[in-house]
């Protein structure tokens, strides 16, 4: 008879310890209960989970790091303001610059320099001992700083251009094209810029860690349940796949922060252009 999970299926690993292979207990697969947390605390009325509480502190942590490494600058940087000024550099060089440029990128540096922060950080928890979760899984994290690029970009092209010119900005106008086909492009455009753009924005970063988390899980969960008898053997290889993904979505977690970023700088160079 196939046991019933051990815990709620409101936590991240719902399965029973001492559930192995051959042992007459079913694999208990992860799923969307792998993203679902019932608050750890309340305060003021307003519930506290993990998610909520790793951004916190990975937010503190950001913060707390740059404070400590430019709150005194030094001419001779330690290593604190050193790897800080890397960090820094790098994105205002690799990113705005190359792709605003110097004169009308430097006011938006921090912003971006923030962002990759933040992302990089909210991504990287999914390797780090006992968090074990990417905050930037639950869409609404994504999505909330999609729209924060997007309550930016769009004032500033009606800023930079006007309506008329913000107009053609969004819909891609272009006088040189037959008429039915310029109505066609417009509208395809104006709904690809204005409406579909945010979204698309969350969403390649929310699938990514989504999808990782989703690959770790289950190969942990894995590598637990075929640790009996002959399994071994099984239990061997998906450690191993286990340990790759983990290698691997350290990658991904650098390159997805990147590309929210430079997809942001993109924007914000795309209102400050003269021309779409």
């Amino acid at each position: 008879m196939q046991k019933e999970p051990a815990v709620s299926a409101d936590q991240m690993l719902a399965f029973e310890t001492d559930c192995h292979l051959f042992s007459g207990c079913g694999f208990e697969a992860p799923g969307l209960h792998s993203f679902v947390f019932e608050p750890m605390f309340s305060v003021g009325g307003f519930d506290f989970n993990k998610p909520i509480l790793l951004a916190l502190v990975g937010t503190i942590a950001i913060v707390g790091f740059f404070w400590a490494a430019f709150a005194k600058p030094k001419v001779v940087p330690g290593k604190l303001q050193m790897i800080g000024e890397a960090g820094y550099d790098f994105i205002r060089r690799g990113v705005v610059y190359e792709t605003i440029g110097k004169k009308e990128g430097e006011k938006y540096v921090p912003l971006v320099v923030a962002l990759f922060f933040f992302v990089w950080v909210m991504n990287l928890w999914s390797v780090i001992p006992l968090a074990q979760f990417p905050v930037t899984s639950i869409f609404a994290i994504p999505l909330g700083l999609a729209v924060l690029v997007y309550l930016i970009w769009v004032p500033l092209t009606f800023k930079r251009h006007g309506f008329v010119g913000a107009f053609k900005n969004f819909t891609g106008y272009d006088p040189s094209l037959p008429g039915a086909v310029r109505l066609l492009v417009m509208v395809i455009e104006f709904f690809s810029n204005v409406l579909v753009r945010p979204f698309t924005h969350a969403v390649r970063l929310f699938a990514n860690m989504f999808a990782g988390h989703m690959l770790l899980v289950l190969f942990t969960i894995a590598t637990w349940y075929m640790l009996n008898g002959i399994g071994i053997a099984y239990s061997a290889v998906s450690f191993v796949m286990a340990v790759v993904m983990v290698a691997f979505e350290l990658f991904i977690q650098v390159i997805q922060a990147y590309v929210f970023v430079l997809l942001t700088c993109t924007y914000i160079q795309g209102a400050l252009a003269e021309e779409h």
